[in-house]
Parts: structure tokens; sequence; C-alpha cells
């Protein structure tokens, strides 16, 4: 206990100076550290973050084609008949045929694309009773009308579902013999009671197979008329449908493909530019930098005779400014200077100097 009692003060402090100096590098190298990490994550932020805008833009560019340049694939819309009853005939009530006017637009905008080509088809749901399979076949005509009223297209169809023979398409309801129905009632009876299933047939009829849409006159109203006024309908809807080649066949038949080739063409492009520009920037900022280091650098030999001759203009008016004072001092020293040359001269003729004056009087001293 004595001993470190008498231990000098020196020897005492130097551990704790020690653990302060580790200490000290300990705390920057953590602070270096953590400054590394800041750095790194601000540019990893900054690298997703133009990454992200990149895949929003490039995904936007694709959206926005996709929307501009595929036409609607399919449209729908029910049917709906009216007669003419205002006839003076006494044997039937109906005055013309069931007739349906149709709009082809949709939000003030043509179900249409010009350069399409549509198949335009109506599908009829028939009930399978006496009378429709009694009238056998019957036609179907569509008229298409432009925004001025003129005629753009005109079909007649006739329709049947056994057989397509001929362009005209001719077709009629499925036939079906008396013991055929008499077992299929007996089967789905439960289904026929509990209103499950009703006694009916399904008719497609295709009333254009392969229709463009002028783009001069185009269709904005169809017109249905079907050329029989005993056919029973239960309910009948329009459906168009178009058929796509090309860009657009692959664009619809294969969306999630077409998606990932289309935003990743447009996200490489787009980092193309922008790692071009960002380079050009980097360049020219470069350049700017190594021109002025250049400029202070250059000696001014380099410079214009002009410049040359203001600079040596500037040069002599400032000494000769600074001389001003210096000469005038010069002007008046050689005022003086002829009184002492004369003074001077006077006591050499005497043969006296001022030394041996100085000298005499010592000795006499």
């Amino acid at each position: 206990m004595d001993q470190e009692s008498h231990l000098p003060p020196g020897d005492v402090e130097e551990p704790s100076v020690i653990i302060t100096s580790i200490l000290l590098k300990l705390q920057d190298a953590a602070a270096m550290a953590i400054s590394r990490v800041r750095e790194r994550l601000a540019q990893g932020l900054t690298v997703l973050s133009v990454v992200l805008l990149l895949l929003w833009i490039a995904a936007f560019l694709y959206g926005s084609f996709y929307y501009s340049y595929m036409p609607t694939a399919t449209f729908s819309t029910p049917v709906h008949y009216y007669y003419r009853m205002d006839c003076q005939s006494p044997s039937s009530f109906l005055c013309s045929y069931p007739m349906a006017n149709i709009s082809l637009m949709r939000n003030k905008k043509n179900v249409l694309t010009f350069g399409q080509v549509y198949q335009i088809t109506l599908q009829l749901e028939m009930p399978d009773s006496p009378v429709n399979q009694q009238l056998g076949m019957f036609m179907i005509k569509t008229t298409c009308f432009s925004q001025d009223g003129g005629q753009v297209a005109a079909s007649a169809r006739s329709a049947k579902q056994m057989l397509k023979a001929s362009s005209s398409r001719f077709g009629m309801l499925r036939y079906r013999s008396d013991l055929l129905k008499t077992l299929g009632t007996l089967l789905f009876l439960p289904a026929f009671l509990t209103g499950a299933a009703e006694q009916k047939q399904m008719v497609e009829v295709e009333l254009f197979s392969e229709y463009k849409d002028d783009p001069y006159a185009p269709s904005v109203t169809a017109v249905i008329e079907i050329l029989s006024d005993k056919v029973q309908i239960y309910s009948s809807h329009l459906y168009i449908h178009a058929h796509f080649t090309g860009i657009r066949y692959l664009l619809f038949h294969f969306p999630i493909l077409s998606a990932l080739v289309g935003v990743s063409t447009n996200f490489i492009f787009l980092s193309l530019i922008f790692l071009l520009s960002y380079a050009r920037l980097l360049f020219t900022d470069g350049k700017t930098a190594k021109q002025i280091i250049s400029d202070r650098q250059l000696p001014q030999m380099g410079e214009t005779p002009s410049s040359q001759a203001e600079l040596q203009k500037d040069f002599s008016t400032g000494t000769a400014e600074n001389l001003g004072p210096v000469i005038k001092d010069s002007t008046n020293l050689s005022q003086v200077e002829p009184s002492l040359d004369s003074s001077s001269s006077t006591e050499m003729q005497n043969g006296v100097t001022p030394s041996q004056d100085k000298l005499q009087d010592s000795e006499a001293e």
C-alpha cells in the first residue's frame, strides 16, 4: 500500500489515458462506420427511387399504348323488339314484323374501331313450342346506319340450327320427335316442375362474318328485323366479337407475356436514356472543372494584343503615380546638392577640411 501511494501521478494516469485514447478511436471508427452506412443507405434509396420511377413510367406508357391501340374485344347488348299495331286488318293485330333499334355507342364513343374486322351474331332464346316448330325457317334482316341517317350496310340471313349449307345460312329449330320429347319431359320432370329448366332452344344467327366500319360514315345504330310475324321469342342478345390479327392478337391472347415484354422494353429504353443523360452531365461537369483549372494556370502571354496593351497602359500609369513623390524628392535634393558643393569647395580652397579642424581642437584641449 505504501509503495502504491509513493508512485508518481504520471504512472497512475497512464492506464486512464490509454483507455481514453482507445475509446476515442472506437468512437471515431463507429462514427465513420455510421456515416458510411448512411451514405450507402442514401445511395440505395436514391437508386431504388429512380428504378421505381422508371418502372412506373414504363408501365404507364405500356398501359397508354394498350388502351389507345386495342379496340373493344366484345360487345353485347339486349335486343328489345316492338310491333306496329295500328293496322286495319281484322285478322291480325300485328301490322309489322318484330323490329329492334340498337345503339352502337358506349359512353358517347363508337363501339366499332375503324379498320378492325368484327363478327356480329344474334342469339335468340326461343321456346320449343309447336308454333316455332311449324314455322320452319325465318329471315333476319340487319341494317346499320350512320349519324346522318344514311344506310351503311345491310344483311339478310336465314336462321337455322341444324345445317349450314350455303352462304345464306338458313336456320331453324332443332327437330325432336314426339317420343324424344316425351322421354325428355319425363327425365327432366323435377327440373321442369321446380323451374330450374325450361323447354327452350338457343338459336344463334351470324349477321356479319367480317364487318369493317367505314371511317367516313361510322355506324351508330343497327336495326334488326325478323321477317316473320309468328315467331315466338323469350329474349334476344346481340354480340359483337373482334377478330384480332398481328400485334393485337398477341396483346389479346397473351396479355401477361405482352405486358412483361412491353414494360421491360420501355424500362430498358428509359434506363438507357437516363444513363446517357447522367453520363453526359458528368462529362460536362468534368470538362467545366478542367477548363476552370486550365484557365487559372495559363500565363498572361496567351492573352490578346489589345488586352496586353491595356495591361501595359495600366501598369505604366500605376508606376507613374507611385513614383511621383520620389521624383519630387529627388528634385529637392538636386537643389540642395549645389549649395553643399559650393560650401565644400570654399573650405577646400582654404586648405582646411572639417576633419582637420576637429583634430586641431582636440590637440588644443
